[in-house]
């Protein structure tokens, strides 16, 4: 069993060298700055931005729960929990206008 953090998005485990970031819960723009973080997978952390605007996150997106019931998301999430944890490559950008 491993000691390492694990990814509130893909679930897999966070080792030490792998890219991660910490993801506000809701956006410091929109009044999440000192607020709550969690620690993720960079390549998580990259898909949430490539999905969301930051007033969705916000306004409806402001838990993992939250994040992990978006479609796209869960699509994503699915995908990348076959790879390997410290899995990592270049996210897609947005896929509309923002």
């Amino acid at each position: 069993m491993t000691d390492d953090p694990t990814c509130p998005l893909c679930g897999r485990p966070i080792p030490p060298g792998a890219p991660q970031s910490l993801h506000h819960l809701i956006p410091k723009l929109k009044g999440g700055k000192g607020g709550p973080t969690v620690l993720m997978h960079q390549i998580c952390h990259n898909e949430i931005h490539a999905t969301l605007t930051e007033a969705e996150l916000a306004r409806s997106f402001s838990t993992p729960e939250a994040l992990r019931a978006h479609p796209r998301l869960a699509k994503f999430a699915a995908w990348v929990a076959k790879r390997p944890p410290a899995f990592h490559s270049r996210s897609p950008g947005p896929r509309r206008k923002r």
